[in-house]
């Protein structure tokens, strides 16, 4: 048996050597290729895009916080604060820190207690929220030892900060809140309407704003310009170090024409008593007092008022949300006679001797039914003078009658009446000046005489604010000079007190200047003559003093009933109502005062009116007037001067 053995082959090293040399050329071509794409990587992200990855770097590294302002303080005349910002700890949440925000939140709730509702609401502005890097506050009032317990617990709650902050709080209360409003939380509209009108980075880092009143109206001079510090963070994103910083510029502080001592006052003369008072310095219609009661809390909504207080305010049948001194619409009554007797001599339909006889009841030629004088058995013969001293309602019947509802709305238009006083806060009413056109507008009715004859003594559809009524009546103590009613007396800088000028209207105008004084001196005998309507609350004065009561009804009374208020509910009695200025040649106050079912203005307003003016005339600097004489008044039976029935 042959034993073959394998024949081992000759290796061909140079095919070997050919081969690796390819190889060799194919590896460096590629090693190359690879630091060729390396180097021009290299250079475009350390030349080309230097800057993008180095601001990139700087974000990882830096944050830019921005430093709200310090919001404006608010005094009143005589420098006293009415809104100041207070400190206080605020345990904030940045959502986009945390990685279970169920577990975080029951962390904290083991820690202080949390109300359901504020772990509600603290949701619902996470969901509304669009960057989550932005905090968002959990609990804006924590106790010192609330406080000190979080910061002890802090380093186990990734994403929850504790913050030092300025929160707004308003010492006097319920005392300001119609006239001073409230600021509240930035809420998903306000964040639209700031971003609308390219506000929005002004208020980065700010959680409050205006809601309403004079923080409303005055929100861009009272919030200041937004700072904002560049600092070096950690790998955590707290902050370590300080590298520039722009410091804010804070808002502008506030005075007011408002005296609080007089609010208090105004307060104290209502009582429980719905209504609203307003003071006027009759010289340029700053306001002295704006109290409308009942009133509420505004401190409740500043750290977000809960839905339990908020239903209360809402359900309550005295309406304490609404500011009865701009927003409420009353018939202005018998306060509204001066005005409309001017009208009529204006108009030469009645002079100072023109007298008509009032047997208690007025009617229209070929019309039955009778409208009554409050007095039943009437006022005799009655003159301009008589007529607004004693309130004399058939001579302001007849007179409306031929004066026409035209003229009437015209004139009274001229006096701010149906339209806006002008008054440095949003929430106010024009109220209603009807007119043939109005009416028809509402109603799809033409104007009837006896639409009229009510306009006559200020009812029927005629509804005015007590604002209107201050201001209105200040125009006739200045004998048309107008101003519009302002809260803003000046702002306050580093120098000083920048006064606010005053901002006169369209001066209202009458043919005979000798009119205003008539008018004057027959509401100058309201107070001054033992049968004026206002003379028991006004007796024993020492300064001069005008006005006009009103009572007005708020129900109808049938033609054979009579008026009696012990028998119908509270809330259908009569108003009481009273307008005023004094002294009477060159006033320096103007007063209105409504009090929502109280009965006669005489009676229950005129008080609250001459305590008004009486705190004024006692603590303003003071310079006495030359006397206004007193024009005699001859009311002899045997003269019988033109007469109209």
């Amino acid at each position: 048996m042959l034993n073959w053995r394998r024949r081992v082959a000759i290796r061909d090293h140079l095919a070997e050597a050919n081969l690796f040399a390819r190889r060799a050329i194919v590896g460096l071509v590629c090693v190359v290729l690879a630091c060729i794409i390396l180097a021009l990587n290299m250079r475009t992200l350390q030349v080309d895009k230097h800057q993008d990855y180095q601001t990139r770097a700087d974000g990882n590294r830096i944050k830019v916080l921005p430093i709200p302002p310090n919001r404006g303080l608010i005094y009143d005349r005589f420098g006293r604060i009415l809104a100041e910002n207070t400190s206080f700890y605020s345990l904030e949440i940045i959502p986009e820190e945390v990685q279970d925000l169920d577990e975080l939140l029951l962390q904290i709730q083991q820690l202080i207690a949390l109300e359901d509702e504020v772990i509600e609401d603290f949701r619902r502005q996470v969901k509304q929220q669009r960057r989550k890097f932005k905090p968002v506050v959990v609990e804006s009032r924590l106790t010192e030892e609330e406080a000190a317990i979080i910061a002890v617990n802090q380093h186990k709650m990734p994403g929850a900060y504790l913050e030092a902050r300025l929160k707004r709080h308003y010492p006097y209360g319920e005392l300001t809140t119609h006239a001073l409003g409230y600021v509240a939380k930035i809420n998903r509209r306000d964040a639209d309407t700031l971003e609308m009108v390219g506000k929005k980075a002004n208020y980065e880092g700010t959680f409050d704003i205006g809601k309403l009143g004079i923080e409303r109206y005055y929100e861009d001079l009272l919030h200041g310009q937004v700072g904002y510090q560049e600092v070096e963070v950690n790998n955590r994103g707290r902050p370590i170090r300080t590298l520039s910083e722009q410091p804010p510029v804070p808002g502008q502080d506030l005075v007011l024409n408002l005296d609080i001592e007089m609010q208090k006052l105004a307060r104290d003369q209502l009582g429980e008593r719905r209504g609203a008072v307003v003071v006027l310095d009759a010289k340029n219609n700053g306001i002295l007092a704006l109290y409308s009661n009942p009133s509420y809390d505004p401190n409740l909504f500043v750290h977000g008022i809960s839905s339990k207080n908020y239903k209360a305010l809402l359900n309550n049948r005295s309406r304490p949300l609404i500011n009865r001194a701009t927003q409420g619409r009353y018939p202005p009554a018998s306060t509204i006679k001066p005005h409309i007797g001017l009208l009529g001599l204006d108009e030469k339909l009645i002079t100072t001797k023109t007298r008509i006889w009032d047997p208690g009841y007025y009617q229209i030629k070929d019309i039955e039914h009778k409208y009554r004088d409050w007095k039943s058995w009437g006022h005799g013969w009655v003159d301009i003078y008589r007529a607004i001293e004693e309130s004399c309602d058939v001579y302001y019947y007849d007179l409306a009658v031929r004066l026409g509802m035209d003229k009437i709305s015209e004139f009274m238009t001229r006096f701010g009446f149906g339209e806006l006083t002008g008054i440095d806060i949003h929430e106010e009413t024009s109220a209603t000046m009807p007119s043939r056109d109005w009416k028809y507008g509402r109603f799809r009715q033409p104007w009837y005489a006896g639409d009229t004859v009510s306009i006559g003594i200020g009812q029927g559809y005629w509804t005015a604010t007590p604002l209107q009524l201050a201001t209105a009546t200040s125009v006739l103590g200045n004998e048309g000079q107008y101003y519009e009613p302002k809260l803003l007396k000046a702002t306050r800088t580093q120098t000083g007190e920048l006064p606010i000028p005053a901002q006169d209207r369209r001066p209202v105008e009458i043919e005979n200047e000798r009119n205003w004084q008539i008018i004057k001196t027959a509401m100058q005998g309201v107070v001054e003559k033992p049968t004026g309507s206002g003379f028991a609350a006004f007796k024993g004065v020492n300064y001069e003093a005008a006005g006009k009561t009103g009572t007005a009804q708020v129900i109808a009374i049938a033609q054979d009933e009579e008026y009696d208020a012990e028998a119908i509910e509270e809330k259908y009695r009569d108003n009481a109502l009273y307008v005023g200025f004094a002294p009477v040649a060159e006033p320096r106050i103007s007063v209105a005062v409504i009090i929502e079912n109280a009965g006669g203005g005489g009676k229950n307003a005129a008080p609250v009116a001459r305590a008004m003016m009486d705190y004024y005339f006692q603590n303003y600097p003071f310079q006495e007037y030359p006397s206004q004489e007193f024009p005699s008044q001859n009311y002899s039976t045997q003269e019988y001067p033109e007469t109209f029935q």
